[in-house]
């Protein structure tokens, strides 16, 4: 598990969303012992999924953990949104652990309408009580760079994020 659980941890929704592949359940029924039955040349690929993750941090202070009590929360749903997360209204995120507080997925057919899907769930996608990344992931789906596709791990570097 120790090699899959980056895979496992952070992507594998997107693998999931454009294969209709449900990764986790085949690693478990692999591990009880099942042979998997389907061919690497089998799998198709269909549409584009976007990922945010919402964390529970200040992207205003450098993204600094942002603890303290969830006491609202509506998540974002419909088709080709899905949310993974553990958070619940009264959930207390205290300063000790990881600030994940959901993985936001978007799917559709293009990017372009997976982009668009994706700024629609984080508008309707309401924390309260922490900061969370929200505001963020909002500027980035907007951004000229990240639409076209340009977008690299140095974006932020070369980027003050509050005035993309």
């Amino acid at each position: 598990f120790i090699e899959m659980n980056t895979r496992v941890q952070v992507e594998h929704p997107i693998t999931e969303e454009i294969t209709g592949i449900d990764i986790v359940k085949w690693q478990l029924m692999i591990a009880a012992g099942e042979k998997l039955n389907i061919k690497s040349e089998d799998i198709e690929i269909k549409g584009h999924a976007i990922e945010c993750r919402i964390n529970a941090e200040d992207p205003y202070k450098d993204f600094r953990p942002s603890p303290g009590k969830i006491t609202s929360l509506h998540l974002p749903g419909g088709r080709g949104v899905r949310i993974d997360s553990h958070i619940y209204q009264g959930y207390d995120f205290l300063p000790h652990y990881d600030s994940l507080a959901a993985k936001l997925i978007t799917s559709a057919p293009t990017r372009k309408k997976a982009i668009a899907k994706m700024r629609t769930a984080l508008e309707e996608f309401i924390i309260e009580g922490i900061h969370t990344t929200i505001p963020f992931h909002l500027k980035m789906m907007s951004h000229p760079v990240f639409i076209a596709g340009e977008a690299d791990t140095n974006f932020l570097e070369n980027n003050d994020w509050e005035k993309i």
